[in-house]
């Protein structure tokens, strides 16, 4: 099969197509034959030697990526929940090795889920990380409730745009920052108001916030603590609370952590049905063929991506 391998940790001319064996799976594992795989942040990181590299670099072949929808066509011996031919999609082995740059990727039964059958496997892959970061970030750790106000920073975004349809769905008040060019798309996700960073401090702006979703990072997490209220959540998803954002966060009487995402089928179902309800739906800004995967990766590094940049393999 095909698959692209990073040779070592640099630039997109170490993404390398290579023809290697099928992967064998294990008794908890179906095999999926990809039809599209999504792009994220972490996977641009990880290229350069950031990212998960130092968890993923003694893998050999050392294949990026997390984020699939294609078809199962073999099942493990201990596997109940699939079987060959369904359609299913998942953010396969994060933080470890995915490996999802290939045709074929042998995945954790417990990482997938059924693919909705009213979206596209370009928009099933683009689902994944983005969105199941998004559903942990608010539901399970800020414990999201109707009637909060959540203030969602870079919400035109992989993450963003999913965070804004989820807090909707949860009948929240969502504030949402972005360009003036993304002003039309973040009001048709829903988000009731928009601030323009370019123009608006956001610190002043916003006030009496229940939850921050903090992609950023640096001086937008630090800023982030004084628009939110006694009691309130500051997230982020880039390592932006440090120590002694933590202890003026305790001050205030505001929980502040950092959050990874992790690998979850039972997340993925619940996800699943929002996206067949069409509660939820996923932007794919750009489509690029496998063998242009280094054009994805550029696109990603630009960080102006609104929603998804998605890879169809099949």
């Amino acid at each position: 099969m095909k698959a692209i391998v990073l040779t070592e940790p640099g630039g997109i001319e170490n993404l390398t197509i290579t023809e290697i064996e099928r992967p064998a799976i294990q008794k908890d594992e179906v095999l999926v034959k990809v039809k599209a795989i999504s792009l994220n942040p972490v996977d641009v990181k990880s290229r350069s030697g950031k990212g998960v590299y130092g968890r993923i670099k003694e893998g050999k072949p050392l294949i990026l990526g997390w984020d699939i929808s294609g078809e199962v066509t073999q099942v493990g011996e201990d596997v109940t929940s699939f079987k060959p031919g369904d359609e299913v999609f998942g953010m396969v082995n994060f933080p470890g090795h995915g490996k999802a740059y290939a045709e074929y990727v042998a995945a954790p039964a417990n990482h997938l889920a059924i693919k909705p059958t009213k979206i596209s496997h370009a928009e099933a892959a683009a689902a994944t990380l983005a969105n199941l970061t998004a559903w942990q970030v608010l539901v399970q750790q800020a414990h999201l409730k109707t009637g909060q106000r959540v203030l969602i920073h870079a919400a035109a975004g992989g993450v963003g745009h999913f965070a804004v349809q989820i807090a909707k769905h949860y009948g929240a008040t969502v504030i949402g920052t972005a360009s003036a060019a993304n002003a039309d798309f973040l009001k048709n996700i829903g988000v009731d108001e928009h601030l323009d960073y370019t123009q608006t401090n956001f610190e002043t702006a916003a006030h009496n916030i229940d939850i921050v979703l903090d992609p950023l990072g640096g001086d937008n997490t630090r800023k982030s603590l004084e628009v939110l209220k006694a009691g309130g959540y500051l997230i982020s998803i880039v390592g932006g609370v440090t120590e002694e954002i933590k202890n003026l966060a305790e001050q205030k009487g505001i929980s502040a952590a950092n959050y990874l995402v992790q690998s979850s089928g039972s997340d993925m179902e619940q996800l699943a049905q929002l996206l067949q309800s069409g509660e939820i739906k996923a932007h794919v800004y750009q489509e690029y063929p496998f063998e242009n995967i280094g054009e994805a990766h550029q696109q990603v590094e630009t960080a102006k991506t609104r929603g998804k940049v998605v890879v169809l393999v099949d």
